[in-house]
C-alpha cells in the first residue's frame, strides 16, 4: 500500500498473521509489527524477512516499510528530524488500519535508529533493533547508544559480533543478543535471528508459549502453537 507523508510516498508491504490449524476464517492480528530497512537498503534482507515470517506465525500483522527517500531513489535518509516525522506519519496510518492492538516497531541499521528515536511519540509497546549501528566504523567515540537508552520502552538488539559498526553493551537496551560469526548484514544464520525475536516477542507481548493451554471465556481449552492434542 502507498502512504503519503510530508516527505513523499512510502510503501508498506503487509503480511497477514498465520491462520491456526483448524480455523476456517482469517485470524485477527494480535499485534502490529512495523519494520524498515537500512540507510541505502531495502526490505528484502534475510533478517527482515525472517522476522516477518516468525511474527506472522505468532499472530501478528507485519508491515515492511520502504521509506519515502528510498521510494524516490535516494540512498541517504537526510535529516533525522525529517525522516522521523515521515515515519510517524506512516505509523499513524498503519495504526488506524489496525486499532486496538499493540505496536512493535523496528528495523535494521538506520531503520533501527529511526524506530528507537520515535518509539515514545509512536507509543510503541517495544522496539526491535537489528544490526544497530552503534557508531560509524572506526569511530567508537561517536556512540549512538543514547538512542537505544532513550527509546522509553523495551528494546531488543540483535547484532553480530563481527559488526564494524560496533555492538551495543548489555546496559544500552533491555535485551542484547550477540550472534557469533555475524557481520552487519546478519545474513549467515537467519534462524538465529528468528529464535531471538520469537522468544522476545512472546515475552514483551505476553504471547502463549508452545504447548500452553488457554481457556477462552465460555469455551473449551485451546492448545498453544506446537501443542499436540490428545
Amino acid at each position: 500500500m502507498q502512504i503519503s507523508t510530508g516527505s513523499g510516498v512510502a510503501l508498506a508491504d503487509l503480511s497477514e498473521p498465520a491462520r491456526p490449524a483448524g480455523q476456517a476464517g482469517p485470524a485477527g492480528p494480535g499485534f502490529l509489527l512495523v519494520l524498515t530497512h537500512g540507510a541505502s537498503g531495502g526490505v528484502g534482507t534475510p533478517d527482515l524477512l525472517a522476522v516477518r515470517d516468525t511474527a506472522a506465525q505468532l499472530g501478528g500483522t507485519v508491515a515492511l516499510v520502504t521509506q519515502p527517500y528510498r521510494v524516490r531513489g535516494a540512498r541517504a535518509p537526510g535529516a533525522p528530524e525529517r525522516q522521523d516525522a515521515a515515519w510517524l506519519e506512516i505509523i499513524e496510518v498503519l495504526r488506524a488500519g489496525f486499532p486496538g492492538i499493540p505496536l512493535v516497531q523496528g528495523g535494521r541499521s538506520n531503520g533501527a535508529r529511526v524506530a528507537c528515536r520515535t518509539a515514545r511519540a509512536a507509543a510503541a509497546r517495544a522496539v526491535l533493533a537489528l544490526a544497530f549501528p552503534l557508531h560509524p566504523p572506526g569511530h567508537p567515540e561517536r556512540s549512538r547508544a543514547a538512542e537505544l537508552r532513550d527509546a522509553g520502552t523495551a528494546v531488543l538488539v540483535v547484532n553480530g559480533d563481527r559488526d564494524p559498526f560496533g555492538v551495543p553493551a548489555s546496559a544500552d537496551a533491555s535485551t542484547v543478543v550477540v550472534l557469533p560469526g555475524e557481520t552487519h548484514a546478519l545474513s549467515r544464520n537467519p534462524a538465529a535471528v528468528t529464535d531471538a525475536v520469537r522468544s522476545w516477542l512472546r515475552e514483551v507481548l505476553a504471547l502463549p508459549r508452545p504447548g500452553a493451554v488457554t481457556r477462552p471465556a465460555g469455551g473449551d481449552p485451546v492448545a498453544g502453537d506446537g501443542a499436540v492434542g490428545g
